[in-house]
């Protein structure tokens, strides 16, 4: 009977996420508020961790992680996981990018309306015992602009809401479409279209190189005067101090920040500045969002630890639970073209070609793509998988290419894959029997059929009356005993090619010797 997978949950989460994890088969241990020492110290022992802001997730923890699989992050950022340092070690990084949008737009609505009527300032002088009705004269958000900065899942929320109170609505994302900006009901623009044009602005994109600062002293000077600018995405996206002098000048009427560049946000420029609203990163807090976020990544790690699912996750191709299944016999086909070409094909690899017709062609391809790298990366690290297979091959400056035929050939279903080396291309192909048993179909332009297991020999001979019989008694004479035998060639008297599966590693002496019979081109010894 399987081990079941162990998750350790180490950070406070709602209780749902461990009942569900164990009804999906996992035994779960729930250890909130540990020291990254206690976390080290114990975090060899799971496979999976699942977490919320609290946890560090640093490469010593990894390093300590010896059997982890997933961490699993319940809410959007992932600020706290070493994402390339997870991806290395072949450990998925998952989030929960949806169980917090419709909290999160709500919240960034209540800080454009509060900006709207001025109500925190206006709140703290009633309840102090005055009446200040004349001091507080508000603007109507209908019929505003809303200058929308990131179209994403979160920001198409708040643009429905937006245009919901009557107001327009003008985005910017790169990656906003014209039909897609036609469906939202929003005018797409460029930047600075945008910053000229919005009474208010919302931003709603992830902290990247590109957006850090979006706002800066130099856009934040195009913004029309009077504009109010809510963040509730991420700190460092405004620069504050910029922020700070045009709600100063009064050339910006309001802002409002759910967050900060360094959080905790004990102390910041903008406190107490007229004007400005904030607080403590209140974005995904209700109580909804919070039991969704749990529940969600309770799922999705359950769906990889015990089914293959991949949802949601950050550095690896998402491969659903109702996938998963069909695509098993294909990555293990994959895996193992990736694993011979890399046996066989000599010196530095510049480029892989991965090619899928016939009913694969239909199939998911980047768990293929990534299978097909695990085996091939093998060779050059005892420690690969799906996860970090893509990156070894980047660093390693390997060019990956994915073609998709849709016609069907002599097989059904066939995936090829080819490298190309300094001696040329060198191409291998695999086929499923059964829809289910991966087959060696083709091996460097030869037609051969083989299963690819355990220990075997590949020979390239010339073909020629007696050489199989010379290699069974050399073998035979070492104590090798020959499972199965595979024949293929070009030409009758041309080059033929000899695959054997034997039931024990093959000496290297005995390599030598078959190296030394008549016809002998090639031989080399596999592992599968």
């Amino acid at each position: 009977m399987s081990q079941k997978p162990k998750v350790l949950i180490s950070d406070k989460m709602d209780p749902n996420a461990a009942r569900i994890f164990e009804e999906r088969g996992c035994e779960v241990d729930v250890k909130p508020g540990m020291t990254p020492d206690e976390l080290k110290a114990v975090i060899g022992q799971y496979d999976g961790l699942a977490i919320r802001s609290a946890t560090k997730v640093t490469p010593e923890i990894l390093d300590a992680a010896t059997n982890l699989k997933v961490v699993g992050r319940a809410g959007i950022g992932v600020d706290n996981v070493d994402i390339p340092a997870a991806s290395a070690k072949g450990v998925v990084v998952m989030n929960t990018p949806f169980g917090n949008s419709i909290t999160t737009a709500e919240h960034a609505i209540a800080m454009i309306m509060a900006l709207a009527r001025q109500i925190p300032e206006a709140n703290v002088r009633t309840q102090h015992g005055e009446w200040p009705k004349n001091d507080f004269m508000g603007v109507e958000v209908t019929g505003k602009t809303l200058g929308l900065i990131g179209a994403g899942n979160i920001g198409s929320i708040v643009a429905s809401r937006a245009l919901g109170l009557r107001m327009k609505v003008v985005a910017y994302d790169p990656f906003l479409t014209e039909e897609r900006a036609v469906e939202m009901g929003v005018e797409k623009a460029d930047l600075d279209t945008l910053l000229a044009k919005a009474d208010f602005i919302t931003l709603h994109t992830p902290l990247t190189d590109q957006t850090r600062n979006i706002l800066g002293a130099e856009n934040l000077g195009k913004t029309k005067k009077g504009v109010r600018i809510v963040n509730c995405a991420r700190g460092g996206l405004i620069d504050e101090a910029a922020l700070k002098d045009l709600l100063d000048s009064g050339h910006v009427a309001g802002a409002a920040l759910d967050v900060f560049q360094t959080e905790p946000a004990k102390e910041s420029p903008l406190f107490g500045t007229p004007g400005f609203i904030c607080t403590p990163h209140l974005g995904a807090s209700t109580t909804e969002a919070q039991v969704n976020v749990a529940l969600q990544v309770a799922e999705q790690m359950a769906d990889y630890l015990v089914d293959g699912g991949v949802t949601n996750a950050l550095n690896m191709p998402s491969l659903s639970a109702e996938e998963a299944p069909k695509l098993k016999p294909y990555m293990a086909l994959a895996e193992k073209l990736g694993s011979l070409v890399g046996q066989l094909a000599h010196g530095n690899l510049d480029r892989i070609s991965i090619e899928r017709s016939g009913a694969a062609a239909e199939l998911n391809g980047k768990p293929i793509t990534g299978a097909v790298l695990a085996g091939l990366m093998r060779q050059y690290s005892d420690s690969v998988n799906m996860v970090n297979a893509p990156y070894l091959a980047k660093e390693r400056g390997l060019d990956v290419r994915e073609v998709r035929h849709d016609r069907e050939g002599v097989y059904h279903t066939l995936v090829r894959v080819t490298v190309a080396t300094a001696a040329g291309d060198r191409s291998v192909a695999g086929t499923l029997f059964g829809s289910e048993a991966p087959r060696l179909v083709e091996i460097f332009g030869v037609g051969i059929e083989a299963d690819l297991k355990g220990n075997m020999l590949y020979i390239v001979n010339e073909d020629a009356p007696g050489f199989i019989g010379r290699i069974g008694s050399l073998l035979g004479s070492n104590g090798i005993n020959i499972g199965t035998f595979h024949l293929g060639r070009r030409d009758a008297g041309g080059e033929a090619v000899l695959l054997l599966s034997v039931d024990q590693p093959i000496p290297d002496e005995v390599v030598t010797e078959a190296c030394a019979l008549e016809g002998v081109k090639t031989v080399m010894p596999l592992a599968f």
